[in-house]
C-alpha cells in the first residue's frame, strides 16, 4: 500500500451547515445523515477511513457552496474567517494527519486576498479552495486582480471546486440525471478554468497555480482542440503561449471521483507525471475505493509515488 496525500476532502464548520443543507435537499435521508456525520467529524470516522486507504494526510476544504452564495459581502467575509479559524483549531489537534485550504468570500477580492494571506502565514494553510463563481462573477474578471496578485506572491495553489451554474443550462432543464455531479458541474468548472486560460489570467500571473479535481474536468482530453480553435480564431502561436502550454504550466489535477485507468492515462500523457495528484472527494466518494485504485493503477511504482504524495508535497510545500 503506497502512502497517500488527499487534496479534495471536505468538512463542514458550524456556521456553514445552513448553507450546505439546502444544496443537498434532494438527497435520500440515510445518505444525507451518513455524509453529514462524516463532514462534521475530524477524528474517529475520518481517521479510520484514512487509515484503511493508506492516506497519511488530508488537506481539508469546506464543502460547498459556502460563502459563494451569501449575498451580504460583510457577513460572508466574517463567516469565512470564522470557518477558517474553526478548521485551524481542528487541524492543530492533529497536524500530522490534517491540513487546510482557506475558504474565501470572493465578494470582496481585496479582503479575500488579505484572508488568504492570514490563512497561509498565520494559520499554516496550504492554499485555498473556491467553490466556483460568486453570483456569476468568475475568477478571470479584472476585479480579482488583487486576489491573484496575492496568491502568486504567496506561492500557493487555488483549488477550483465545482458549483452549480448561476442559471441551469437550457439543455439541462428537466434532465435530473445529467445535472450537478453527473455532467453539469464538469461543464461549469471546465468553462471557468478555460476562462482563466483564454482570457489572460495566467499571462498576467504566470506563477499562479490552479488545481482541478476529477482528472481535470475533461481538459486533458481536449488540449489539441483548444490550440486548433485558438489559431482558427486568429491567435498567433509566435506571439504567446498556446492554450495547451498554459494549461500544462499553470494547472494541476487530482484524480478525485475518477478512479479509472483510461482518464488517468490521458491526464498523465497530456499534462505530465508531475501534474497529477491523488484525492478521494471524501465523503462524497469512498476513500477506500480511491485508495484501492491508487494502489493498483496501471502505472509504474515511481509514477504511483508521484501521484500518491510526492507531487502534492512539492506543490503545497508540505
Amino acid at each position: 500500500m503506497v502512502a497517500k496525500i488527499a487534496l479534495e476532502e471536505h468538512f463542514l464548520s458550524p456556521e456553514m451547515i445552513p448553507y450546505w443543507e439546502p444544496s443537498v435537499s434532494g438527497m435520500p435521508k440515510p445518505v444525507f445523515d451518513a455524509i453529514r456525520a462524516r463532514l462534521i467529524d475530524f477524528d474517529e470516522l475520518r481517521l479510520e477511513a484514512m487509515d484503511k486507504a493508506g492516506v497519511t494526510l488530508c488537506v481539508l476544504g469546506l464543502s460547498g457552496p459556502g460563502m459563494q452564495v451569501e449575498p451580504d459581502a460583510a457577513l460572508a467575509t466574517r463567516l469565512a474567517r470564522q470557518s477558517n479559524d474553526f478548521l485551524a483549531e481542528r487541524v492543530a489537534r492533529n497536524p500530522q494527519r490534517l491540513a487546510g485550504f482557506a475558504h474565501l468570500a470572493m465578494q470582496e477580492p481585496a479582503q479575500a486576498a488579505e484572508e488568504l494571506q492570514r490563512c497561509v502565514r498565520d494559520l499554516g494553510f496550504k492554499g485555498a479552495m473556491i467553490n466556483g463563481h460568486t453570483f456569476g462573477h468568475y475568477l478571470d474578471e479584472d476585479i480579482y486582480a488583487p486576489f491573484w496578485e496575492r496568491a502568486e506572491a504567496l506561492d500557493v495553489p487555488i483549488y477550483l471546486h465545482p458549483a452549480d451554474p448561476q442559471e441551469t443550462y437550457a439543455a439541462m432543464r428537466g434532465q435530473k440525471r445529467l445535472r450537478r455531479p453527473t455532467w453539469e458541474w464538469t461543464v461549469e468548472t471546465a468553462t471557468h478554468a478555460l476562462r482563466l486560460v483564454f482570457n489572460g489570467t495566467f499571462e498576467k500571473y504566470p506563477k499562479a497555480r490552479l488545481i482541478l479535481g476529477h482528472m481535470g474536468e475533461t481538459l486533458p482530453y481536449l488540449l489539441w482542440r483548444f490550440d486548433s480553435r485558438a489559431i482558427f480564431q486568429g491567435f498567433d502561436p509566435d506571439k504567446g503561449l498556446m492554450p495547451s502550454q498554459i494549461i500544462k504550466r499553470n494547472i494541476a489535477v487530482t484524480i478525485s471521483g475518477m478512479f479509472s485507468d483510461e482518464p488517468l492515462t490521458c491526464a498523465l500523457s497530456a499534462l505530465g507525471e508531475d501534474s497529477v495528484m491523488f484525492s478521494a472527494d471524501y465523503p462524497f466518494e469512498s476513500m477506500q475505493t480511491a485508495g484501492d485504485y491508487m494502489d493498483r493503477a496501471a502505472v509504474s511504482d515511481a509514477v504511483r509515488a508521484k501521484i500518491a504524495s510526492e507531487n502534492a508535497r512539492r506543490l503545497l510545500r508540505l
